[in-house]
């Protein structure tokens, strides 16, 4: 039997995620148009913007826009090239990173939790830099298929791991409140790379970690 190393992402690693300073809070997004194109959809919808409930919403959702799309302005293999040296070349599992990404079909949110798992190859990664990489790929317009599998991609190549495996579980809001409205389906979307992909038994183990209660 393996050994492994397995931690949930608990709020020990939400602690200071961004703080001062943040760039999800530094960018070049022009919210004053983001600002006008919200103010145009209110008016083409029949709602007038300047009564006073709606007056503020436009900066609102300008602001919230900077802060859903901030992964368009960040690298997030950064965070892996800041690595240790270890003679370790077992699982580790980071299971339960919660994220919330927007479909770039309908702009409407799809909110769920990411596993990743890795092989080590001679160095291994602070285990909060992968829950860093989860949350800056989600932070663009994202289809789930594909943010599965760029997580993938970076940790593969920026690690140089022996095995990469990402397993991706979401409730996509524009199933459950428009279109076919089936609130509570959840979409699971997996992507393996090196040994989890061509070793049946590693394949196994990852998959039996991740999926244990």
């Amino acid at each position: 039997m393996s050994l492994v190393m397995y931690l949930p992402f608990c709020s020990c690693f939400q602690s200071n995620f961004f703080g001062a300073g943040d760039p999800m809070e530094r960018s070049d997004v022009d919210l004053r148009a983001i600002e006008a194109a919200v103010k145009s959809i209110l008016l083409a919808v029949g709602e007038d913007p300047d009564r006073p409930g709606l007056v503020d919403t436009p900066r609102r959702v300008a602001r919230m826009y900077r802060e859903m799309f901030a992964g368009l302005r960040l690298d997030p293999a950064r965070h892996l090239r800041i690595t240790f040296p270890e003679e370790y070349d077992e699982i580790v599992l980071v299971r339960d990173i919660a994220f919330t990404s927007m479909c770039e079909h309908h702009l409407l949110p799809f909110s769920g939790v990411a596993h990743v798992a890795y092989i080590p190859h001679e160095r291994v990664t602070g285990l909060s830099k992968l829950a860093r990489v989860v949350d800056e790929v989600a932070r663009r317009p994202q289809v789930q298929e594909r943010m599965t599998g760029q997580v993938a991609d970076l940790i593969e190549q920026e690690l140089e791991s022996l095995g990469v495996a990402v397993v991706v579980d979401a409730e996509h809001s524009c199933m459950g409140i428009r279109g076919v409205r089936k609130p509570g389906s959840r979409t699971i979307t997996s992507a393996l790379r090196g040994v989890f992909k061509t070793n049946a038994s590693s394949r196994a183990e990852v998959m039996m970690l991740i999926n244990r209660k």
